[in-house]
């Protein structure tokens, strides 16, 4: 296996007795883009900005290229930094901001000239080339952010939560406009963001952080499909989860007993005695409802409390006998055809294979 392009071995930050950022050991591999997310005061910008030189680790490592950067400047590592502010020159021109960088690096007026042109043009911005960046909209200086990291053609793009201040639509665009530029210059993003949506719908691979630790790292698929553990499970959102105690063992299924009833889930790696504690997940998505008891031993009657629309998608809100509260998502148009009233009485199930055992610590 190749080099990668980042190491962090054993890192810690310290901020008086506080500590940010807990013995973080993580690869980045040149060409990918990795998103770090977590919410907030969990080490994320920390750790971008220990990446950028802005702060020095307390303790550990962090390598670029195999080149120990601990106390390298930011001026010195080639890492730009996309801010959530942008931190544009309102007082210059677009071309003039992206020219900036350029500039303090010595390179003669033509030619920096020419190459903030052109990537302006590629951030399809170039009409605005001459206005005063202060009297664009803020999609339009979000590219023009872009274009003042990108002109200086760098191994790797740091960005700090880059699309927070866009209303909901433009987001859209801009994860697209993101995407396309990281795959055609094959350079290595590093995008710190609060919204599982931006991560999962961009990067490679994400890393999930709690409380200054690295609580799991892994594609977004497996992340969404297979959490590592509780905080992973509640933090990606739409998860069932259940908690009881081995009751049998059947091959590779775990028979778990929880106040919400008997339910058959696929075995973790190293598995689970009988009698221990277990918990399991089952996505929202995964989840069937019915108005009629179905032929699966993993199955709950529950009353319907309360329905979320998101765009085609309806996620509705239920409660078991015993008080415990599931998640469903479905089609809008699947979930009309079911004429449900409210309070309504319905059966869910999920298949075993879709139930999650998390990888927590055994029982003594």
């Amino acid at each position: 296996m190749n080099q990668p392009l980042v190491t962090f071995r054993n890192v810690q930050k310290r901020f008086g007795s506080f500590v940010a950022v807990r013995d973080l050991t993580l690869d980045i591999h040149e060409g990918e883009f990795l998103a770090i997310m977590g919410s907030s005061g969990c080490g994320k910008t920390t750790t971008l900005r220990m990446l950028a030189g802005l702060d020095s680790p307390s303790s550990g490592e962090i390598r670029i290229g195999g080149k120990l950067m601990n106390e390298v400047p930011p001026h010195a590592r080639d890492t730009p930094l996309v801010w959530q502010s942008l931190a544009l020159f309102p007082f210059l021109t677009a071309r003039e901001n992206v020219e900036f960088g350029l500039k303090m690096r010595g390179v003669g007026a033509a030619a920096r000239k020419r190459r903030a042109l052109d990537w302006l043009e590629r951030m399809q911005i170039g009409e605005f080339a001459e206005r005063n960046v202060a009297t664009l909209s803020g999609g339009q200086k979000q590219r023009v952010a872009l274009a003042r990291a990108l002109v200086m053609e760098p191994r790797m793009l740091l960005l700090d939560e880059p699309l927070s201040a866009l209303d909901a639509n433009l987001v859209i665009r801009m994860q697209a406009v993101l995407t396309r530029l990281q795959k055609e210059l094959g350079i290595t993003f590093v995008y710190v963001t609060h919204s599982q949506s931006e991560a999962f719908a961009m990067a490679d691979r994400v890393v999930i952080m709690s409380q200054g630790d690295l609580a799991q790292v892994g594609t977004p698929k497996d992340i969404y499909r297979a959490p590592a553990n509780r905080f992973v499970a509640e933090f990606v959102g739409r998860n069932n989860i259940l908690s009881g105690n081995v009751a049998a063992i059947e091959g590779d299924l775990l028979i778990i007993d929880t106040p919400t009833g008997r339910f058959t889930a696929n075995a973790p790696a190293g598995g689970r005695g009988i009698g221990q504690a277990a918990s399991f997940v089952v996505s929202a998505d995964l989840v069937t409802l019915g108005t009629a008891p179905p032929q699966t031993p993993n199955r709950v009657a529950a009353t319907l409390i309360s329905e979320e629309f998101v765009g085609s998608m309806v996620t509705l809100f239920l409660e078991s006998g015993d008080g415990h509260e599931f998640k469903v998502q479905m089609q809008e148009r699947h979930l009309d055809k079911l004429e449900l009233g409210s309070d309504a009485r319905v059966w869910l199930s999920w298949e075993p294979k879709n139930a999650h055992v998390l990888d927590e610590p055994l029982s003594p």
